[in-house]
């Protein structure tokens, strides 16, 4: 059994610590100890995403999870990758271009619900820094946000982004994200179309 203490380690140590350990893994399991619950929670996802039996259990403030190792034929080398080639759409901002923010606004407005229409379909969008908020409680988008979820695009969002603005309990589509798996992402993207 290997214990690694993520205590005070910002995303995404956490998940690249845990990536570590679980590719020096011969037996046995991990115990992996962190201090918040998003970087419990995009532990336990990475792990799952592994094909890793995951037991967590909290003490106080922290959480330990308990990360089995993969059964041979369940470990995955990454993300599953989707049909249409893989498209990811990468947004930075809740405004679409640069200068007139009203502007911007009905920009991304009408560039999310044409994504809707394509016959190319995205596989995944990608949100961070202020691009959070489209996600977010009191956001114009979250309809179309949601209408592209049912498509069965998959909507991450960066969760340190998610907190600085203070909105991780506002969220309302998609998940919450750490930037291992946003950067896993885009390299394994056929295409990564930033608007």
């Amino acid at each position: 059994m290997k214990k690694i203490d993520c205590r005070g380690k910002a995303c995404p140590h956490p998940v690249l610590m845990t990536k570590d350990a679980l590719d020096e893994l011969v037996e046995g399991e991990v115990i992996l100890i962190v201090d918040n619950e998003a970087a419990c929670e995009n532990v336990e996802r990475f792990a799952r995403s592994q094909g890793c039996p995951v037991a967590i259990e909290k003490k106080g403030a922290d959480f330990y999870l308990r990360i089995g190792k993969a059964t041979s034929g369940e470990r995955r080398t990454g993300l599953e990758k989707k049909e249409d080639g893989n498209i990811v759409v990468y947004i930075n901002s809740r405004f679409l271009g640069a200068g007139d923010e009203p502007l911007g606004s009905i920009l991304m407005r009408t560039f999310l619900k044409t994504l809707l229409e394509l016959e190319t379909k995205a596989s995944r969008l990608i949100l961070i820094n202020s691009g959070v908020w489209l996600v977010s409680e009191g956001s114009d988008v979250l309809e179309t946000l949601r209408a592209l979820s049912e498509q069965g695009v998959e909507i991450l969002s960066c969760g340190t982004c998610l907190d600085f603005y203070n909105l991780k309990e506002k969220l309302k589509v998609g998940t919450v994200s750490n930037m291992f798996t946003i950067a896993q992402t885009l390299f394994e993207a056929s295409r990564v179309v930033r608007p």
